[in-house]
């Protein structure tokens, strides 16, 4: 950790020297990337100055504490003493969070896609109300979404909504949200008044820009036809639907929210794109991977991650053992406790596992 520390010190005294050079805002996306590293590394710089600043006071208080004869004094001086050295370790808890790699997939944008599982009527309508969580969460966070495809019931649920998220560290925020998940509440189409019990999929996606996913034309096949759905305008009467298929790996995208066949397909390549993206990463990372697997898992859609139980108002994250009861205010879109929560879960598993391949590395250096 120190040697990283002094290197992103070093680092963040380059980049000052750089923005003062007036030929770099000649290059827009230089200086856009330059000023962002900046940004992040001068947390770090003022966290790692708070410590240094913490440390002499506390040195500082110690020798009053030592020396002082009055004792009401001394008191007060313990009292400070105390309150500084809980400032400290919460700098120095923070520093070591900084010091983390970034994941150079937490700032991108994502697709995500939420589809009624086991359940029937009651699976779609809990997908209705996902759905509906996560946008008025991205409108808290001034994120912008719009909506790719979707598939509606006649009662109002939906059997399938994929959309897309832009704005700051999307993916950081989101990126947990992939696997199963259950609810547990009286169904509105319940007449008896039992608890019944439903599931939802929900996947998150990065989405990738055309310049790192190549698709070929050759690799594709495109079919068009009238879109589908419960009647009424949600049904067209020209062939706009579009269904693309990726050859190479059998994915399928399919977009008809759109009246234009050119919109739909513009949709369902940014969809296909972040699937293939987000195959080809979860292929690296169980290369990367070795026997530990993390608590926080994301990408598995089949792991059942979370519970929704309605009528105690409680959310259990199974993954981190959290339980909220506050479901209510969550559903509403006040889910930041919960994914900071998750975050967090997720990076102090980070720290301990390479602390542990540090160790191991001391290990088998003695040897």
């Amino acid at each position: 950790m120190n040697e990283r520390l002094i290197s992103m010190l070093k680092r963040y005294d380059e980049l000052t020297e750089l923005i003062q050079d007036p030929s770099l805002v000649k290059d827009q996306n230089k200086y856009r990337s330059v000023m962002k590293e900046h940004s992040h590394l001068s947390e770090i710089v003022e966290t790692h100055k708070n410590i240094e600043e913490l440390e002499k006071q506390t040195e500082e208080t110690k020798i009053l504490i030592q020396e002082e004869k009055d004792s009401e004094m001394k008191e007060l001086a313990k009292e400070e003493l105390k309150e500084l050295e809980n400032k400290l370790e919460s700098h120095k808890e923070k520093l070591k969070f900084l010091l983390i790699p970034k994941d150079p997939l937490d700032e991108k944008n994502i697709i995500m896609e939420i589809r009624a599982g086991t359940g029937g009527e009651e699976a779609a309508l809990f997908a209705s109300d996902l759905y509906r969580m996560y946008s008025r969460f991205a409108e808290n966070k001034g994120w912008k979404f719009e909506i790719m495809n979707s598939n509606e019931t006649e009662l109002g649920g939906i059997k399938e909504i994929v959309f897309s998220i832009s704005g700051n560290n999307v993916y950081e925020n989101l990126r947990y949200e992939s696997g199963v998940h259950r609810v547990q509440r009286v169904p509105e189409t319940e007449a008896s008044g039992r608890i019944h019990t439903s599931a939802v999929t929900v996947a998150v996606l990065p989405e990738a820009d055309e310049t790192e996913i190549d698709i070929k034309q050759d690799d594709l096949r495109v079919d068009v036809m009238r879109a589908g759905g419960p009647g009424g305008q949600s049904v067209n009467t020209t062939d706009s639907a579009v269904r693309i298929t990726h050859l190479p790996t059998g994915i399928t995208v399919h977009c008809q929210d759109e009246k234009s066949q050119i919109k739909n397909k513009a949709k369902a390549m940014r969809i296909l794109r972040a699937r293939i993206y987000e195959a080809e990463a979860a292929k690296a990372a169980a290369q990367r991977a070795e026997a530990r697997k993390s608590q926080v898992g994301s990408g598995d859609r089949s792991q059942r991650i979370r519970t929704y139980n309605f009528p105690q108002n409680r959310l259990t994250d199974h993954r981190i053992n959290l339980t909220l009861y506050k479901l209510e205010l969550i559903m509403q879109g006040e889910a930041a406790e919960l994914f900071d929560t998750l975050k967090l879960s997720a990076k102090e598993e980070l720290l301990q596992s390479s602390a542990g391949v540090s160790n191991e590395s001391l290990d088998d250096d003695d040897d």
